[in-house]
């Protein structure tokens, strides 16, 4: 809008339009007794600010915490499950070393011996590791004419015998260790078959 010259009136503004400045207002004169606000005022709008800051350091810092307590909950955990595993494989070693000193001592004595009394010591230190294999949770399995059962057996031949019911265990070649969710191996069979 062109400004009119000195001594008119201007044009009259439409309803609801901002009206320019007008002479009419105040002018910056000498300074006054008045106090301008100072640094201290600055700090009072900025504190909401400076509250905000400081809660996100320390939800910064307590999630930083968090994370490191984690992490040496996990590394813990760790260390333990490995101190586990070595506690029970020294416990399955050490439960092992009878049958190898009961091995020593028949081999020791096989050249002197009658061969019968060394396969009744052979004998008798299977059955000690197998004994040994119970106690570690893991009975053995080497049953005949029981239903055969695919979690406990592993068929590896199949066989005619009049004398067995059909789909039953006829010989076991090699024993089972173990129950049904522990299972060292299941035992290789072979069962009879249907007519």
């Amino acid at each position: 809008m062109p400004i009119p010259p000195r001594g008119e009136e201007p044009d009259p503004q439409p309803e609801g339009a901002v009206q320019p400045p007008r002479g009419d207002l105040p002018q910056p004169g000498p300074p006054t007794d008045e106090a301008e606000p100072g640094p201290d005022a600055a700090v009072a709008t900025a504190a909401p600010d400076d509250a905000y800051a400081a809660a996100l350091r320390e939800v910064e810092d307590r999630w930083r915490r968090a994370l490191a307590d984690l992490d040496n909950a996990r590394k813990r955990h760790v260390r333990e499950l490995e101190r586990v595993a070595e506690a029970e494989r020294a416990r399955t070693a050490a439960a092992f070393l009878p049958v190898i000193d009961n091995l020593e001592l028949a081999l020791s004595h096989a050249g002197a011996a009658d061969p019968g009394a060394v396969v009744e010591g052979v004998r008798a230190v299977r059955d000690q590791a197998v004994h040994v294999l119970e106690r570690l949770g893991y009975p053995r399995h080497a049953e005949t004419g029981v239903a055969f059962d695919p979690a406990r057996h592993e068929v590896v031949g199949v066989v005619q015998d009049p004398d067995a019911d059909p789909n039953t265990v006829v010989q076991v070649l090699r024993p089972g260790y173990g129950e049904a969710e522990q299972q060292l191996r299941p035992a290789a069979v072979t069962v009879a078959k249907r007519e």
